[in-house]
């Protein structure tokens, strides 16, 4: 009878080659939780041990969900989708990916989610790239201090407020006066730049829109459209009957999209409309999953919501490609309150604000910009020289002007040092107005600011200054274009450029005719025959009227 002889070495050496060929199945790897409820966005699930934060989540139904709260026995799910078919006990997958979204030019002149898919009805977005959405910060060696100027084509800010490229730049008010207008008519200004084909000089654009209107939104991309400015920006949409998770999400899509671009060495601007609403939706988003509030009811991490987002934007070094990106955030105030938790939090973080006050608005002085306020922390480094030159003291003498405009309400006998200080500040009020969606070029800007601070317009009547700014910039375009194209190349105001400006104003004065019939003159007899004859009753009470006017 043959004797049966196992040695434990083959055993071993069995065991250790099984081990090393066996390969499990998906599903014993595969991690399935359960939902144990599910509503107002937010669902939480149960059975996900190994699942990371910020990891995508796939429901039953194939509706993805965000990972954000790990507790020890459930994980908190911001649901980015239809939550209305998620029932409890349902099962819930891992995906093992992190949020991210496609990137790329293809993104130019489309209206997207905060997913990254197109919601504007033409067409998938065709691209191989993706980004990740929660992506750090540039590094301290990777940046270079801000030095090339971001043009907005609005006087007021590209005189006083200047903006360079890769600058943090808040844009903070009440609601309606005007916010979302200075951020389009900055993305309209880039239009040249844009046509001009140079990589150096065209500037992509991303408009942000959270927890706007529809229509609103839907507004802005028609004004985009019809100044020809759609095709160099892409807007990521998320209106307000968007669950509160896709407004949080919104801002790091557009921040993702933008960063692709800067890291290529490109240059990017990016408006967020508005933070106010995205911290309002975080805010709903936390206090849901159950995190504890603290002031004003804003979860304890709140500034890092915002800061984490705008220390994205940057002018990155000469190493690193030189691309940048330029944030305009905007804040929504009540009743003018900066000092209150979100706008000093986001006022911390930028580089300088631009305040707009209703009072202003509403007083018909537009854009609304309180001078006295506002201020641009490191955008005088990327302002050019001719402009520096021109409006040296024009935020002085306008904050001047604010004041003694105030005590002579007041004041019943001006000397006359101060009254042509008012005259001149009043004039100066009127060459910074400006009309919606039409931006002045910078070597525009600088003739009609130089007109202004030199005295040239103290001759004519308030009542004419704008139609004065608009004639004596069709005059240069007309006959002094190369003038204007000089200051436009070089950014220098020299003297000859200065003598030449001095020559075609006088020449210019000399066409200029001021329009009197604006002005009431007590025994006027001018244009008789275009008033109409007053009954003998009627005279005394209507000349109290003119009076009064």
């Amino acid at each position: 009878m043959t004797e049966l002889s196992i040695r434990p070495e083959e055993i071993r050496d069995a065991l250790d080659q099984f081990v090393q060929s066996y390969e499990p199945s998906a599903a014993s790897r595969e991690e399935v939780g359960r939902v144990v409820d599910a509503s107002d966005g937010i669902a939480h699930v149960e059975g996900l041990p190994s699942v990371m934060t910020n990891e995508l989540l796939e429901f039953e139904d194939g509706t993805l969900g965000l990972a954000l709260n790990l507790d020890v026995h459930e994980v908190g799910v911001i649901v980015l989708g239809d939550f209305s078919g998620l029932e409890e006990g349902q099962d819930v997958r891992r995906t093992g990916e992190v949020l991210s979204v496609a990137v790329g030019d293809a993104y130019l002149g489309r209206v997207v989610n905060p997913l990254g898919a197109p919601i504007d009805g033409l067409g998938p977005i065709e691209t191989d790239e993706r980004r990740a959405l929660e992506l750090q910060a540039p590094g301290v060696m990777a940046r270079k201090s801000v030095h090339e100027p971001m043009q907005t084509g609005i006087k007021a800010i590209d005189s006083m407020i200047p903006i360079g490229r890769g600058q943090r730049q808040l844009i903070i008010g009440d609601r309606q006066t005007g916010k979302t207008a200075v951020a389009i008519d900055t993305i309209l200004n880039q239009k040249a730049n844009w046509d001009s084909g140079d990589p150096v000089k065209q500037v992509r654009c991303i408009y942000v829109a959270i927890g706007q209107k529809g229509s609103t939104i839907a507004s802005v991309r028609a004004t985009l459209e019809e100044a020809g400015a759609l095709e160099y920006t892409s807007i990521v949409a998320a209106p307000a009957s968007d669950a509160a998770g896709f407004k949080y999400l919104a801002p790091y899509t557009g921040s993702a999209i933008g960063q692709h671009w800067m890291y290529q060495g490109k240059h990017v601007l990016i408006v967020f409309d508005d933070l106010s609403k995205q911290a309002e939706a975080y805010r709903a988003v936390s206090l849901l999953l159950r995190r504890p509030p603290g002031r004003e009811a804003y979860p304890g991490d709140v500034f890092y919501l915002h800061s984490r987002l705008l220390e994205r934007c940057a002018k990155l070094s000469d190493e690193m490609g030189a691309g940048s990106m330029t944030g305009l955030p905007i804040i929504e105030t009540k009743a003018g309150d900066v000092s209150a938790y979100i706008p000093t939090n986001v006022i911390s973080i930028t580089d300088g604000q631009i305040y707009l006050q209703s009072d202003l608005f509403n007083s018909n002085v537009r854009p609304a910009i309180d001078v006295g306020v506002s201020v641009s922390r490191v955008g005088g480094a990327a302002q050019i020289k001719a402009m520096k030159s021109v409006s040296g003291r024009l935020k002085v003498d306008l904050a001047q002007f604010r004041e003694m405009e105030a005590f002579a309400m007041f004041a019943s006998d001006l000397d006359a040092a101060s009254k042509a200080q008012l005259e001149r500040g009043a004039r100066m009020v009127e060459i910074l107005k400006q009309p919606q969606s039409s931006p002045v070029p910078v070597e525009e800007q600088v003739a009609i600011i130089w007109a202004g601070t030199n005295g040239h317009l103290d001759s004519v009547p308030v009542s004419d200054v704008r139609r004065f700014e608009s004639e004596w910039v069709d005059y240069l375009r007309r006959e002094q274009d190369g003038l204007l194209a000089g200051v436009r190349e070089s950014g220098k105001l020299g003297d000859d450029t200065e003598a030449s400006l001095v020559e075609a104003m006088a020449a210019f004065k000399q066409e200029f005719a001021p329009d009197d019939s604006r002005e009431v003159h007590a025994g006027s007899n001018e244009d008789d025959d275009n008033i109409d004859a007053l009954p003998e009753d009627d005279i005394d009470q209507e000349q109290i009227t003119v009076q009064r006017r």
